[in-house]
């Protein structure tokens, strides 16, 4: 059987066809069976349609849209990337500008206790400054005689 409907296959689906085009039938198997068939389909009696079909049909599309437009959002992850970026985007700026504004609070009170300290302390004499090189001296530990401790030993 062909892919493609001949001309009396057509003519066949689409009026009744005279006896000599059903004697021509019979010389083609193919076509006398669709025959047989396009007669049986013509006897089925047409079904009832309720008056509210097309309301249920269009009622029926529109939820299966709402529903994919749903399930669309879900799992759209070219809608859905973009958003995670920019609201992670914002929240490292905020973070951040949060962060410096913690550290300059903190530099300013540091700047402020160091003020309070000097104000508090008063200033080393000038005595004290010129013998600084000494009192440096002082503190520095002293280095062992290395010929009195070998002297010791013996």
């Amino acid at each position: 059987m062909e892919n493609k409907p001949s001309d009396s296959s057509e003519s066949l689906w689409r009026r009744k066809l005279s006896a000599a085009e059903r004697a021509e039938l019979r010389a083609q198997p193919e076509l006398a069976i669709e025959a047989q068939l396009t007669d049986a389909l013509a006897k089925i009696p047409a079904a009832s349609v309720p008056s509210n079909f097309t309301a249920r049909v269009l009622n029926a599309i529109d939820l299966e849209d709402a529903q994919s437009a749903r399930s669309a959002w879900h799992w759209n992850w070219r809608l859905l990337l973009p958003r995670v970026a920019v609201a992670a985007a914002v929240l490292v700026f905020a973070g951040v500008s949060i962060q410096r504004y913690e550290t300059n609070s903190h530099r300013i009170a540091l700047a402020k206790n160091v003020a309070m300290v000097a104000a508090a302390q008063p200033l080393p004499s000038v005595d004290a400054l010129e013998n600084l090189d000494a009192i440096q001296r002082m503190s520095q530990p002293a280095h062992a005689d290395e010929e009195l401790l070998a002297l010791n030993v013996r």
